[in-house]
């Protein structure tokens, strides 16, 4: 804030905003305000040439798409999903004025966290080792790196699938996920943040099955899928009211038909199977699957298919939500048309 000499007006402290900004990154920020403080101007105190003093200058802060802002108790105050959007993160203070009985009055302070959710059209799920980032690496541009251990990917790959008449799908890759990563056990949290923001699912599951290590319990394919279902739904439930559709990967390997036979008809008919398992694994509600896709991404076998049946599905949703912004508006005209009907009527 300014101070009022003379008998003027200080100027306004600056405001602190957070802008969303293609092409910035949270190190970008990093990098620019390595103190992680950011303060706007001081507003100028009114002077023999402005008795007005002037506003101090903003703090623009330039912040990656996809960006929630909390307070310091984890609360969302706000979030920034499109580029241009503008969150005012802190207002600065009034300057001295007859308003403020000529005292000029401080600029809020504030701690925020800023959380990054990426944005994308489909969002791969599944358990370490399932080939996801080698699915991504075919299906896309990507070059994630592979490596073969539990613990796959460490950070969210984002790739593009391309199509010929240049319709463009994102697809992440996030983190493997673990039994029990609803309750936070190895990247649980910062895995599923990320889930949230993707308009479908695509759960990649060997078909051979799975096992984190020797300590842990083998997981058939169709168990697999159970649980990676039962981990969505403990951490939010309408996570599961996304469009899903189901990858089997590792069609290469003996057995696979075999495997693939069984796990079709478990799939078709899950309650009659539910029986044979533990509790803790069962979800309360399934998910149903739009399509499912046998694929190798040793092979390439079932790459394309996938390829149209994603396309196919976002399609379809697109024009589901446009459709049901037609109606939305039609009710809208028809209830304004109908009240303006009335109010002739009565007048």
């Amino acid at each position: 804030m300014g101070y009022p000499n003379l008998g003027g007006e200080g100027g306004r402290g600056g405001d602190v905003w957070f802008v969303a900004r293609e092409r910035t990154t949270l190190k970008n920020i990093r990098e620019k305000y390595p103190q992680k403080r950011f303060v706007a101007g001081t507003g100028a105190n009114s002077s023999v040439k402005a008795l007005k003093g002037e506003k101090g200058k903003d703090c623009e802060v330039h912040v990656p798409l996809g960006i929630s802002v909390l307070d310091e108790d984890g609360k969302q105050i706000g979030e920034l999903n499109a580029a241009g959007e503008r969150f005012l993160a802190a207002r600065g203070g009034l300057g001295g004025s007859l308003a403020t009985n000529f005292l000029p009055c401080k600029g809020q302070r504030r701690t925020v966290h800023l959380d990054l959710k990426l944005i994308a059209d489909i969002g791969l799920v599944g358990f370490p080792n399932a080939g996801k980032s080698s699915l991504l690496s075919k299906i896309s541009h990507a070059k994630p790196e592979i490596a073969n251990y539990a613990f796959t990917t460490i950070q969210p790959e984002l790739g593009k699938i391309m199509y010929p008449d240049y319709k463009q799908i994102s697809v992440a890759d996030l983190p493997g996920l673990i039994e029990g990563a609803h309750a936070n056990k190895g990247m649980g949290h910062k895995f599923l943040k990320h889930v949230e923001r993707t308009k479908q699912l695509l759960l990649v599951v060997d078909i051979s099955g799975f096992q984190l290590s020797i300590k842990t319990q083998f997981r058939t394919a169709f168990e697999t899928i159970l649980l990676l279902t039962k981990e969505l739904e403990l951490y939010k439930e309408e996570l599961l009211t996304k469009p899903a559709l189901l990858a089997i990967n590792k069609m290469d390997l003996p057995c696979a038909k075999d495997n693939l036979d069984e796990l079709m008809t478990q799939l078709e008919n899950p309650q009659d199977f539910l029986h044979l398992l533990e509790e803790e694994i069962i979800p309360a509600n399934t998910l149903e699957f739009r399509e499912v896709i046998p694929i190798s991404t040793y092979t390439g076998e079932g790459i394309e298919e996938l390829k149209t049946c994603l396309r196919k599905s976002i399609d379809e949703q697109a024009e589901q939500m446009n459709e049901e912004y037609r109606k939305k508006k039609l009710l809208l005209l028809q209830t304004s048309k109908e009240e303006q009907i009335n109010r002739s009527w009565h007048s």
